[in-house]
């Protein structure tokens, strides 16, 4: 009998899965009915289910969220986007754990409907509904007088004393895992109000609410001075050099000569030759004593070669790019160790300045920030273009300087925006940053700029490290209740 010819080689027949292991569990058929009526099995086999369980569990020792603080949400967001001179600036969910949130829309107050309520408070808990659920941060000073997205759960402690202590539960790992497990959504996943309702508590002692909320509030005030000190920072580094008065409104179209687009670079793209940008350099060349490199003031200016990130349980942590510039990221993926094409393996040290090299203009690309020893020992993105002081000889300029001159809104962060190239995703040569102009001023000045930028970087550093010390004390309170065999008051569902 002949056989008909194939196509492929015949394939071989497998008795057994050879992927994966299925993730399967018994559940009792009344669990499936209670409260939400979840009949999604990922919501039944994570970790925060059974950390939930074992709480409920208990008929002692913890309470429903719900009867120790209101959480809410402002309605659906449909406002009118105007300018920026007549608007008022708006935060997306993501943007408001930015360390310097920089609006990218103006709303129209009169025609956006409950404003009021879109506006928080300092010290008011936020937390995110949809998307990356679950994660929590205080409002400061960055969020003032600026509308903040529906998509951030409001949490109000019903009595202050248990304000601290709400915050250092919903930042702990377990109690996260519990929230993801009350997630729904197959692409976007979301949280609701209820769902944080019927989130059991855990009780503590009154002076373990004190303590937190000693540190919460520690933890505000930190970030809240932080900002504070940038601005006066900004406001002295613009002083120097006075109002810009040349400034071009409308940049749609201008000429320039065809010397400049064949000199130095080459550079044909239209950004690179931009109006305004000459006007700042024009007005910064009027005040400063000198211009000088980042390679003349003995910088060393590098990137890492591309490195595979491949992950590993054992591995150095690993940050991303935008993870540099919020306040205290989530930090929780490792990477396989290899050689990161660089002398330090990939990490970075204390006091060195990082650039994001790539991104889109209105967002990350050229973002310049200070490390502190949060950053240490962990591998950084090569994304991200390092600057660090050497031993090479130089005219000395203090780093926090040299990141007020990069990061100034008026007269640093246009500049730094002219040096991508690239449609698609642009990206910042490291040559061009090492070529990068900094105007000098008088060194008392220089100084003075530089303390209050160094001294922000620290206490934002000194905020983060407290927070995660936070969330590790409620989660040490959460495993030791699980652990007991018995609750303390108030009962199930109590006050």
């Amino acid at each position: 009998m002949a056989v008909r010819a194939r196509l492929s080689p015949p394939q071989e027949l497998r008795t057994e899965w050879p992927w994966h292991s299925v993730r399967a569990a018994s559940l009792k058929a009344s669990l499936l009915f209670q409260a939400g009526r979840r009949l999604e099995a990922g919501a039944y086999l994570g970790e925060g289910y059974a950390t939930k369980l074992a709480i409920e569990s208990k008929s002692t020792g913890w309470t429903s969220l719900s009867a120790v603080a209101r959480t809410w949400q402002p309605s659906r967001l449909k406002g009118i986007q105007i300018g920026p001179q007549e608007g008022t600036p708006f935060l997306t969910a993501t943007q408001v754990f930015d360390v310097r949130p920089t609006a990218r829309k103006w709303l129209s107050l009169d025609k956006t409907r409950d404003h009021a309520q879109r506006f928080v408070r300092a010290g008011q808990i936020l937390l995110t509904c949809s998307g990356n659920v679950g994660r929590a941060t205080l409002a400061h000073d960055t969020t003032s007088g600026v509308l903040v997205s529906h998509d951030l759960l409001r949490v109000e402690a019903n009595d202050q004393d248990w304000w601290g202590w709400i915050y250092a539960y919903l930042r702990a790992p377990t109690v996260r895992k519990m929230m993801k497990a009350a997630e729904y959504g197959h692409i976007i996943k979301h949280l609701e109000t209820h769902h944080l309702d019927s989130l059991p508590i855990v009780w503590v002692s009154d002076r373990a609410r004190a303590d937190c909320g000693s540190m919460a509030k520690e933890i505000l005030d930190l970030r809240s001075t932080a900002y504070k000190l940038t601005v006066e920072a900004e406001a002295a580094f613009g002083a120097a050099f006075g109002q810009l008065t040349d400034a071009v409104a409308d940049e749609s179209q201008f000429t320039t000569r065809g010397s400049r687009l064949f000199a130095e670079r080459r550079r044909l793209d239209a950004a690179h030759h931009s109006p305004t940008v000459k006007a700042i350099v024009e007005n910064l060349s009027r005040c400063a004593t000198a211009w000088s490199s980042l390679a003349d003031l003995g910088l060393d200016v590098w990137l890492p070669d591309r490195f595979q990130r491949i992950a590993a349980t054992e591995g150095p942590l690993f940050v991303d790019s935008s993870g540099l510039f919020e306040i205290n990221p989530d930090i929780s993926r490792r990477i396989a160790e290899r050689d990161f094409g660089d002398r330090h393996r990939g990490r970075v040290k204390r006091g060195w300045i990082l650039v994001a090299r790539s991104g889109q203009i209105y967002g990350l690309i050229g973002s310049a920030m200070l490390t502190g020893i949060r950053h240490e020992d962990k591998v950084i993105s090569d994304d991200i273009i390092r600057v660090a002081p050497s031993q090479a000889e130089g005219r000395a300029c203090r780093v926090g300087y040299v990141v007020m001159a990069m990061t100034h809104p008026e007269f640093g962060r246009p500049r730094v925006k002219a040096l991508p190239y690239g449609s698609s995703i642009p990206h910042i040569e490291v040559n061009d940053l090492r070529e990068f102009q900094i105007p000098r001023l008088q060194a008392s000045i220089e100084n003075e700029i530089a303390d209050r930028v160094e001294e922000a970087a620290r206490l934002r550093d000194r905020a983060d490290e407290l927070e995660t010390r936070l969330g590790a004390s409620a989660e040490a309170e959460v495993s030791r209740f699980v652990g007991s065999t018995g609750g303390s008051e108030p009962r199930r569902g109590a006050g």
